[in-house]
């Protein structure tokens, strides 16, 4: 396995302000993911790092040593709405590291502590450490944990997520917050045009996410932008050569076209109604298409 150099980087802030979404601001207290996943939108802002988003962003992790100290200053305040923040947006807060540094324990217990309504998106089943923490910060101001999950099949996880916990672990993971009464659930973030949108597949993620008890379901279409754009396609000529030119064509921008992205709604709304997800949560924001895109689209 290649070896991942760790960088030490106190910060000064950790609240991003974030316009034009649902939630109001955003936290990432580690830069770059062992994770892996040759889709990460988040590839592109290693760039502003002057690191590529290859091997460096998988190999060059930053890590904001003092965030759960920052956050409590910054909550603090008396300026300090208790606004919605949004944790994981552009890295996972539960890759292996932090099972040395629990900077996500400390920020989560800042939130809970200022009673500040939190959501959080993840792959990592270390998650499960911090039931605790969720669960009283479900209670005083409202926590919603959203599990990414592209597919079961295990040969496409290998190809598309190398380096996350396996899909059925994050089920069990998610199934035991919700034991606990935290607001959990599944997001098929991205969905991976001719990889992973077949019925098939996006049917059994949603099948099983609601019988290990999500609480909501949500899917949004792969977006492609700068390094990501690059590294993304680099793999698909190694592993899906058959799909380049339909790719290229597909994505001469960020987005996939409209009609597909109308598409891919439409099957998750389907599959939301047909499950029983409209019935288990109070209008979670994240079942909506809108919403679900946006989480892939913060800094």
């Amino acid at each position: 396995m290649p070896k991942v150099l760790y960088d030490e980087a106190p910060c000064k802030s950790l609240l991003n302000r974030v316009h034009g979404m649902w939630f109001k601001w955003s936290v990432n207290h580690y830069r770059g993911c062992v994770h892996s996943c040759h889709y990460c939108f988040a590839r592109r802002y290693h760039a502003q790092l002057d690191l590529n988003p290859g091997g460096d962003f998988t190999g060059i992790i930053i890590v904001k040593t003092n965030a759960p100290e920052v956050i409590r200053l910054e909550l603090s305040r008396p300026s300090w709405q208790r606004e919605h923040v949004t944790i994981g947006t552009a890295t996972d807060p539960y890759q292996p590291i932090d099972g040395k540094y629990k900077l996500t324990r400390g920020i989560l217990k800042a939130l809970r502590d200022y009673r500040t309504p939190t959501s959080l998106i993840t792959k990592g089943t270390m998650i499960v450490r911090d039931a605790d923490v969720l669960a009283s910060l479900n209670r005083r101001a409202g926590a919603t944990v959203c599990f990414s999950l592209t597919t079961l099949d295990r040969a496409l996880w290998e190809r598309l997520e190398p380096g996350t916990p396996p899909p059925r672990q994050r089920l069990r993971a998610l199934e035991r917050l919700v034991q606990v009464g935290v607001n959990a659930g599944v997001l098929m973030a991205p969905v991976v045009p001719n990889i992973t949108d077949s019925y098939e597949n996006m049917e059994e993620v949603a099948r099983e996410a609601a019988s290990h008890g999500a609480r909501f379901f949500g899917a949004a279409p792969l977006r492609l932008q700068g390094g990501t754009k690059l590294h993304f396609m680099d793999r698909l000529d190694a592993t899906y050569p058959h799909l380049s030119r339909h790719y290229r064509r597909m994505y001469p921008g960020a987005y996939a076209p409209n009609r597909y992205q109308g598409q891919i709604a439409s099957l998750a709304a389907a599959m939301q109604q047909r499950h029983g997800f409209h019935q288990r949560s109070d209008a979670i924001a994240i079942q909506r298409p809108e919403a679900a895109r946006q989480l892939q689209m913060a800094v």
